[in-house]
């Protein structure tokens, strides 16, 4: 009877898991539309979801959600995603609180009644929320898929992910530095288990980083190399939220860092993702499905901090004492800065002798 119960699990695993004949079949550059801003409302646990959450009469807060940011598409300026998360027990993320990236701001208290102000104030003003209090987000925070009645892959995936993060995270000492979310369908349900980053560069500027094809054994990488060191895995890299960058194609030695190209590429163009077009909507990543679509974009008017609440540009202000990475001098600088320094000192020990 375990033997039966081994072989069923790993014949579902090969076909739906990390070992399915997909994995790796495909290039992932370039499988996520441009888009500027990512809103996460936490909602109840992920084996609650039903296969369409906006949809359910079940969940009226999620479903009245979709349909305002249907209707108030053509008011919202800067390209927005919204997808669910899932609330956890321990009470740090409840039903109705919203995080936003890459503001890393949180609001709690989102409820039936405020959805619209939220809109309102937030989403189309770009203005603190009048029913809400801010607060700041800090370190890093990794969503990954785990809509199990949506997508069976995503389901497999998912919890595997999730737990071998906070495996490796606990190993590290970074539980404080690192949060792990369960999210629902982000798209692309095919490249599960799907995984979003949202980190902070050395500058203070926050990333969010899509992957897929992610297996337990990428789970080192993504907090050493990318989290730590600001790397991009190109091998399973998707694309990012903010402006598009050079896609790199060739070997897994080149990289991106911290959104920067460190070698040649060509530019991919990215689609976006339109709720109006029905082809995406069913492998959209916004609700289920539920996407900005828009064509222009403005800069949000949340100032960009650094994760501890404080900007860059009140830090300069303030003259914070902050240490800064400045690029090295070369050699021949301070070469040249050393011979003009003796060259004066020999002018002004002659102007010395010719005075007396």
């Amino acid at each position: 009877m375990a033997s039966d119960n081994l072989s069923s699990s790993t014949l579902h695993d090969a076909v739906n898991g990390f070992t399915r004949p997909e994995m790796y079949s495909e290039n992932l550059a370039s499988t996520v539309d441009a888009y500027d801003r990512h809103v996460f409302i936490s909602y109840k646990n992920r084996q609650s979801w039903p296969p369409r959450v906006e949809a359910s009469d079940d969940d009226p807060l999620i479903k009245l959600v979709a349909a305002t940011f249907k209707a108030r598409k053509n008011d919202i300026a800067v390209k927005t995603k919204i997808t669910v998360c899932e609330a956890r027990e321990e009470g740090d993320l409840s039903d109705g609180d919203v995080l936003i990236f890459p503001d890393m701001i949180k609001y709690r208290g989102l409820e039936e009644s405020n959805v619209e102000s939220f809109f309102e104030d937030v989403l189309v003003n770009g203005k603190p929320w009048a029913a809400g209090v801010p607060e700041v987000l800090t370190g890093s925070h990794v969503y990954v898929c785990a809509h199990g009645s949506r997508d069976v892959r995503c389901g497999v995936c998912g919890p595997e992910l999730i737990k071998k993060l906070n495996e490796e995270i606990e190993l590290r000492d970074l539980k404080n530095q690192i949060s792990v979310t369960a999210c629902s369908h982000v798209g692309g349900h095919k490249y599960a288990g799907n995984v979003i980053v949202f980190s902070p560069a050395p500058d203070g500027k926050i990333m969010g980083h899509w992957y897929g094809y992610v297996t337990p054994n990428d789970v080192p990488d993504l907090l050493d190399q990318h989290i730590a060191k600001g790397e991009v895995i190109q091998k399973l890299w998707r694309g990012q939220m903010g402006p598009s960058v050079e896609n790199i194609k060739g070997t897994d030695d080149q990289k991106e860092v911290n959104g920067k190209v460190t070698s040649n590429g060509k530019k991919d163009h990215v689609e976006s993702d339109n709720l109006s077009n029905n082809e995406n909507v069913a492998d959209s990543g916004c609700c289920q499905g539920v996407n900005g679509g828009i064509s222009c974009c403005r800069v949000a008017s949340f100032e960009q901090n650094n994760g501890n609440g404080e900007t860059l540009e009140a830090q300069k202000k303030q003259g914070s004492k902050k240490t800064w990475n400045w690029p090295a001098l070369k050699e021949r600088d301070v070469l040249t800065a050393v011979g003009v320094v003796g060259a004066v000192a020999v002018v002004a020990v002659a102007y010395k002798l010719y005075r007396r």
